[in-house]
């Protein structure tokens, strides 16, 4: 993976999301700025995060909104109309614990055996960092705060509410963890 792909994930998310949802661009350029800050902690999978930041929200945009679980219509997007690369395809459908959210909607098979999760713990925990520390205005924030956000817009009882309480271990867990790659980072 190159730079070029970087480029292209901003071509592709951009054309998808700035028009009809200036809110979750906003959001997306934020992820994929904290995706840039920790390049160095990635090594040869940079570019790859830096992408998949880049293009993890895009199943939000209207005319992608097939299933209306933008991780899966994201995915399938990806896949079917760019060819996208097999990883970067499998961080989109899997970014910040989907497979649970998933499950709450009735999809959970549909998405595991489409887009089984990568088995590479510190990147798919790098894009559940980058998300999870982004506000949806792109501005940074706290996981916990993050997680209590997403609670307040959603509300308890919805189906993301339910997701993100059910994922918030696992969420804070994936923030540790790269936090703690990032700290050990030679300065």
């Amino acid at each position: 993976m190159n730079d070029s792909i970087v480029e292209w994930a901003a071509q592709v998310a951009e054309a998808e999301l700035q028009s009809p949802l200036p809110r979750r661009w906003a959001h997306t350029r934020g992820v994929a700025s904290r995706a840039a800050e920790v390049e160095a902690a990635m090594g040869k999978d940079a570019a790859l995060l830096v992408a998949a930041a880049t293009l993890h929200d895009v199943g939000y945009a209207p005319r992608l909104a097939a299933t209306g679980f933008h991780p899966l219509d994201g995915a399938r997007f990806l896949r079917d109309e760019h060819g996208a690369d097999e990883r970067l395809v499998r961080l989109v459908a899997n970014h910040s614990f989907a497979l649970l959210e998933a499950e709450e909607r009735g999809l959970r098979e549909e998405l595991a055996s489409e887009f089984p999760l990568l088995e590479e713990p510190l990147l798919v925990d790098a894009l559940v960092y980058c998300d999870m520390t982004t506000t949806p205005d792109g501005g940074r924030t706290t996981v916990e705060d993050r997680v209590a956000e997403i609670l307040g817009r959603y509300g308890d009882d919805s189906i993301v509410g339910r997701f993100i309480r059910r994922a918030a271990p696992e969420i804070f867990g994936a923030v540790g963890r790269v936090e703690a790659v990032l700290a050990a980072q030679p300065r």
